[in-house]
């Protein structure tokens, strides 16, 4: 009989383990986790909280229940390029002011408000691929392809393409801050690819007048050089009237002094000084060979 108890309470152990296995997987499926990095937002599906809950789920696990999914929105650093020729994720087309063809790869880098992910989400109902891959492009298409349509093909491919990726910003991050969505950056990759014959002729536009910048420096430099060596022989030849006044000066001034001297030395000359002169120099001899002439010396 105790033997017949034992049988029995195992397979009705045996009943209880596959429903309690059961009910054990259910649980660990049921449980998500957040990694570190993201934040999530849990959809209700069903009843009467149908929609998206307004609590934004940090790092950690979490219940999910039957009825629930839970959405991961990365909250670091995103950056998506567009590039090559397939149309829905590569290089983006777009039209010149002369209705010119104009095409170029695109990069955007992004980052995600964690407070705003609910509102992101009831914009878009995706996940952040999907909204990256589909509507933040057509966001950056729509708004290149209006901004390049006020511009020239030689603008957009030349000096303009600064200003250009200006106004493409501005206009992206506005339409993108209400939803949580701060922007970075939108940059071209490279270049604006223009039709080939369009691209020769500005790069030869461009050549003639880098060529013509390049002629005008020389002839200013040129013209530079010629004004030095003229004002180094104005200067030259100033100095020289300066030195040759000044040499005529001291000319001038010597020859009127010397005038002078003469002048007083010629007054002073009286016979009675003369005579004395005479006197102090004479040895006391007589001439020796006379003649009717008067003598230098008289002696009265």
């Amino acid at each position: 009989m105790i033997s017949r108890l034992l049988k029995t309470i195992s397979k009705r152990s045996n009943l209880l383990v596959i429903p309690l296995l059961l009910l054990m997987c259910y649980v660990t499926s049921a449980c998500s986790r957040v990694e570190a990095g993201y934040v999530g937002v849990k959809v209700n599906l069903l009843g009467g909280d149908k929609g998206v809950d307004s609590e934004v789920l940090g790092t950690g696990k979490y219940w999910i229940g039957w009825n629930e999914e839970l959405y991961l929105f990365p909250v670091f650093q995103q950056t998506v390029a567009w590039t090559g020729e397939d149309k829905s994720s590569g290089a983006f087309q777009f039209q010149s002011s002369e209705g010119l063809s104009l095409s170029a790869d695109v990069s955007m880098s992004f980052i995600i408000d964690p407070e705003k992910v609910p509102v992101l989400f009831q914009t878009y109902r995706k996940g952040i691929e999907e909204i990256t891959d589909v509507y933040l492009r057509n966001i950056v298409r729509d708004t290149m392809v209006q901004a390049a349509s006020k511009r020239t093909a030689e603008n957009l491919y030349g000096a303009g393409k600064n200003d250009f990726l200006a106004e493409v910003n501005a206009t992206v991050s506005k339409k993108l801050e209400p939803i949580g969505i701060h922007l970075d950056y939108v940059a071209i990759i490279g270049n604006v690819w223009l039709p080939e014959n369009v691209k020769q002729a500005i790069d030869d536009k461009v050549r003639a007048g880098q060529l013509a910048a390049q002629r005008e420096t020389e002839v200013a430099t040129a013209k530079a050089e010629a004004d030095k060596a003229v004002a180094a022989a104005e200067g030259e030849a100033r100095s020289k009237r300066a030195i040759a006044d000044a040499n005529a000066y001291a000319l001038l001034t010597e020859a009127k002094a010397q005038q002078e001297a003469n002048r007083i030395l010629a007054e002073s000359l009286t016979p009675e000084l003369i005579q004395y002169n005479t006197i102090n120099k004479w040895d006391g001899q007589l001439p020796k060979v006379t003649s009717d002439s008067v003598p230098m010396l008289q002696i009265k």
